[in-house]
């Protein structure tokens, strides 16, 4: 254990470097989370108030709807104070519950990703059984899996992480409380947390990564042996925006947690982290609504019943 007095609460850094930017940053993300809320709310809205979208798609995108409110909700708020005061502080206990909430709800998020590509390989290689196979009791027990496999995972690294002592050196190098920073302010040699963190995040990302890349292998196999370019036009549009969440998703933690120099280039991290927590859930309700025929039809009619409502 390194000599110092034992610390209760963290600085959190930011982005030192962006003297003058403050306020134009402040307003750009303070809106994007607005939008975020909204957009995810509205999916969430239109699937359990359409009767033609309860089906095990939209309620696995409802639950990433969801998940992907509460998970910049964690980070956004103390992102914005890092803008507008000069020391971001945050106590210990805060600082890593914010950290378990930000990996749980990130893990699920792999999870129901990767419901979501099993999903599709029913959907589009056993078509005739999809009613059957698919049913809302398997949906559910794969959606309760996700958020309770996700929180069992980072809760039990949560609990050892809360038990380090805390001395000397209070500043996270970061905008919000990523393990990373977190194990390198602590006052014990912290490499079989280290190790434990490895392990997980390998079994998680590669792993469910593994599985939807099968899937899709699967799936695009069968679409291409489907005679009209209509009917693999139409089998494409309803992968296209799960694969552009999953590419951007994965691409920006790959690069962030499984890359060599990880755990010390903590400036890139913090750049990639926008991308992967701002940027990626704002952009979630457009990617499945643009492409989306039925979800724009339910959008429109929605408005339309609220024209005539308040015409009335």
């Amino acid at each position: 254990m390194r000599n110092g007095t034992l610390i209760t609460e963290f600085i959190l850094l930011g982005f030192p470097d962006i003297q003058g930017l403050q306020v134009p940053l402040f307003i750009v993300i303070f809106f994007i989370y607005i939008l975020t809320i909204f957009g995810n709310g509205l999916i969430i809205a239109i699937v359990w108030t359409e009767q033609r979208l309860q089906t095990p798609m939209y309620f696995f995108l409802s639950n990433l709807s969801f998940l992907e409110i509460w998970y910049t909700t964690t980070v956004i708020p103390k992102l914005l104070e890092t803008f507008v005061v000069e020391r971001t502080i945050i106590c210990v206990p805060c600082c890593l519950l914010q950290s378990f909430f930000h990996f749980f709800l990130g893990t699920t998020e792999f999870f129901i990703l990767t419901a979501m590509s099993f999903d599709r390989y029913i959907a589009i290689c056993k078509p005739l059984h999809y009613t059957t196979l698919m049913t809302s009791s398997l949906c559910l027990q794969l959606a309760l899996s996700s958020w309770i496999i996700g929180f069992t995972i980072v809760f039990c690294q949560t609990v050892l992480i809360f038990q380090l002592p805390f001395c000397g050196n209070n500043i996270i190098n970061h905008f919000y409380c990523d393990v990373g920073p977190i194990l390198k302010v602590a006052c014990v040699d912290t490499s079989l947390l280290e190790i434990l963190g490895l392990l997980a995040t390998i079994l998680i990302i590669p792993g469910s990564l593994a599985f939807t890349v099968v899937s899709y292998i699967y799936i695009v196999s069968t679409i291409l042996k489907i005679p009209s370019a209509t009917g693999r036009q139409k089998a494409f549009s309803t992968c296209a925006s799960h694969l552009t969440v999953v590419s951007l998703l994965y691409g920006a933690v790959l690069f962030m947690y499984l890359r060599p120099t990880a755990h010390s280039s903590f400036k890139i991290n913090k750049v990639v982290s926008v991308l992967n927590t701002i940027i990626t859930p704002l952009l979630n309700p457009f990617i499945y609504t643009i492409r989306n025929k039925e979800v724009k039809e339910a959008l429109w009619k929605a408005m339309a019943c609220q024209k005539t409502s308040h015409h009335w």
